[in-house]
């Protein structure tokens, strides 16, 4: 089968296909109208009978004119892959439309993604009945159900399904929260009903034809406009509502970007897991070289600023060297401006640019000699220095050109390639569109060398399915000084946002298990104090793992560490170029648990045993079923032995655990 994509306009259809999937629309002068969607490999197909446009917006109405397609490739970057691009335009009424589709080779998913131009006269965003205004059953032909009036850029309307779906619901602002993941399993009923969460798998259970709808946005209570939901759903709809823009912030001169739709399909709820995989892949490129990395950052340790400078700087590199870490991240005090998480009084982020230039530049004191001597001295040692970063909020970051520059000029004068961004806090979509304008800026001024930790602890921030084109993602802060931090907390948070989101794509932290015993129950056997270093560590080999600590005060816990740490280094980026989906059971302190890394060939197999007295545990692996693998453990506790594709495993103590890397025999 022929995987490359491609597309067609002819007697008003339009027809775009990735070479897996295809969609067919009516045309309709550039106002488009879904007809079906096709599995390639399968047959499979949902066929559409709406008779409206899939794109709707309250206010707007007549018919579209100035109709326009454009298809055209579209060249990989370094944080994209290379895709045809479907460029569908029109006017209704007083807004001009314009819906990208990105068709990515073989991708089994299609993205749209949303530009407007113009002015709409009505507000976007109101709920028009609520449940308890309808009228009951006796009267049918009322009964709509929630009837959300807000943009929409998809609406797949079909014959009467019988469908069972799920509604995977995210959260981030991980300061306060340590269930990042929710889902809600249902069956559709004849009226629509809303759903939140940024992914909808739905299922036909007749037929096994199966799509999912990933609703690129943040998390849905930080989402811009929020119009109250994410998915309006009944027996024979499905709708993402929400494109993050008001009538306020659409130009009549300027395309402002929304929210994206991508659409996928596969066979069952694996088939569906690794079809978005495959799109988050393709959407996001991922280079082991530029990407992985064990980093540690010393804030872990709650000195705050009050021991950075440049001889603090050169103990932690020689001590990062003997830990066998690849980089090293000097978090806020770097700088000559000082924060308002600084351990002294006095500080603030507000008003950077006000009238001084010198906020980012190193510390005169601190670092009498600029941060190159630091730089160089990490990279005889083997070690990379990244920098944290606060981005300028006043005025919805609109000095985002200064803070741009800045980090260029940090490139290019120490060669600083990771950055840490924190504080940040989107108020609206202006400061959507000028933080993406920074990142853009920077990445295209460092040819994709410059990437980013963007953090999403606090604050009104991208979350996990929007702006991970610019680096990866740092999940949470956890402190031994406050009793936060639990091993198997941070694992269980790894173990569910893996199933949606790649595991390589998390910032996951390990922390000094021995320091602030005091702060836990010597009765807890879960406390940090109580499990070894090699298996806190361990629990984030399919991330990338974060050493949220002072190196120089791990003692001989470095010694426990850094032979596991190389070894881990010499597989990480094979474990890193498969797909990674969690096995077992959800981590909770007692359970057996794990990650499947699939690859074509060799692939990897992660597997624990927290607090509990089973010797053993049978797993049961994706796509491995009547086959006869060879399984040679790398790490750990493990053994070397030849099973099938639902093995037995054996760990001998507590809080033990194993790396395999296996392949079919």
């Amino acid at each position: 089968m022929d995987m490359k994509a491609n597309a067609k306009l002819s007697d008003g259809v339009l027809t775009i296909s990735t070479g897996s999937v295809e969609r067919v629309f009516h045309y309709n002068n550039g106002n488009l109208i879904s007809i079906s969607m096709t599995n390639l490999a399968t047959g499979d197909c949902w066929v559409f009978n709406g008779n409206t446009p899939d794109a709707s917006f309250p206010g707007i109405a007549g018919d579209a004119i100035n109709g326009g397609c454009e298809i055209f490739e579209v060249a990989a970057t370094p944080v994209c892959s290379s895709y045809l691009a479907v460029q569908v335009t029109c006017t209704i009424g007083t807004l001009q439309v314009r819906r990208v589709y990105r068709l990515y080779d073989g991708c089994p998913a299609i993205k749209s993604e949303i530009y407007l131009r113009g002015k709409a006269p009505a507000p976007w965003r109101k709920e028009a009945l609520k449940e308890a205004d309808q009228k009951n059953i006796e009267s049918p032909h009322q009964i709509i159900g929630v009837n959300i009036i807000a943009p929409r850029i998809e609406s797949l309307l079909f014959h009467p399904r019988h469908l069972r779906c799920s509604a995977i619901l995210f959260r981030d602002i991980t300061d306060l929260r340590n269930n990042l993941v929710r889902e809600e399993s249902f069956i559709p009923y004849n009226s629509k009903n809303k759903y939140d969460g940024n992914i909808l798998f739905a299922a036909d259970v007749l037929t096994g034809n199966a799509l999912f709808v990933l609703k690129e946005s943040p998390c849905s209570d930080v989402q811009q406009a929020n119009c109250g939901t994410d998915f309006m759903v009944s027996r024979t709809e499905i709708t993402p509502v929400g494109i993050g823009m008001d009538i306020e912030d659409l130009d009549e001169v300027e395309w402002r970007c929304g929210y994206s739709v991508v659409i996928g399909m596969g066979t069952g709820e694996k088939g569906l897991l690794k079809s978005l995989r495959q799109y988050q892949s393709a959407n996001r490129r991922f280079d082991a070289a530029r990407d992985d990395m064990v980093l540690v950052n010393t804030w872990g340790d709650r000195g705050q600023d009050s021991r950075i400078c440049e001889e603090f700087i050169m103990e932690e590199i020689k001590h990062c060297a003997r830990l066998g870490v690849s980089h090293l991240q000097l978090d806020d005090g770097w700088q000559n401006g000082q924060s308002s998480n600084s351990a002294f009084s006095g500080g603030s982020l507000e008003n950077i640019w006000d009238g001084r230039k010198d906020y980012w530049m190193p510390h005169p004191e601190r670092f009498p000699q600029g941060l190159l001597p630091a730089v160089q001295f990490a990279r005889e040692n083997g070690i990379e220095l990244g920098l944290w970063f606060n981005p300028s909020k006043n005025d919805s970051y609109a000095n985002w050109e200064k803070d741009a520059k800045i980090l260029v000029d940090l490139y290019e004068k120490y060669g600083i390639r990771i950055f840490k961004i924190d504080g940040v806090v989107m108020p609206d979509a202006r400061a959507d569109r000028n933080l993406r304008a920074m990142f853009d800026r920077v990445v295209a001024a460092t040819n994709g060398e410059v990437r980013f930790n963007l953090d999403v602890t606090s604050g009104r921030r991208w979350g996990y399915h929007t702006g991970t084109e610019y680096g990866n993602l740092f999940i949470e802060n956890r402190y031994t000084d406050w009793g936060n931090y639990y091993p198997h907390w941070t694992f269980r948070n790894l173990w569910q946002l893996s199933k949606y989101v790649p595991a390589q794509l998390l910032q996951i932290e390990f922390l000094n298990i021995l320091r602030n015993a005091d702060k836990y129950s010597l009765e807890d056997p879960l406390r940090p104090s109580a499990i070894p270093a090699d298996y806190a560590f361990a629990v984030t080999m399919m991330a990338q793992p974060l050493g949220w600590f002072e190196a120089q005060k791990m003692g001989e816990l470095i010694k426990d560490l850094s032979p596991l740490i190389s070894r881990y280094r010499e597989y990480q980026a094979d474990i890193h170029s498969g797909i990674i989906l969690p096995i077992g059971s959800e981590p909770d302190g007692t359970q057996w648990t794990g990650f499947q890394s699939i690859h074509d060939g060799y692939s990897y197999l992660a597997i624990y045993r927290e607090f509990n007295n089973q010797q053993e545990c049978q797993f049961k692996l994706h796509d491995l079923v009547n086959c006869k693998i060879k399984y040679e453990c790398l790490l750990g506790q493990g053994h070397d032995f030849i099973a099938d594709g639902s093995p037995v495993i054996n760990l001998p103590r507590k809080f033990s655990f194993a790396l395999y890397r296996y392949e079919v025999i």
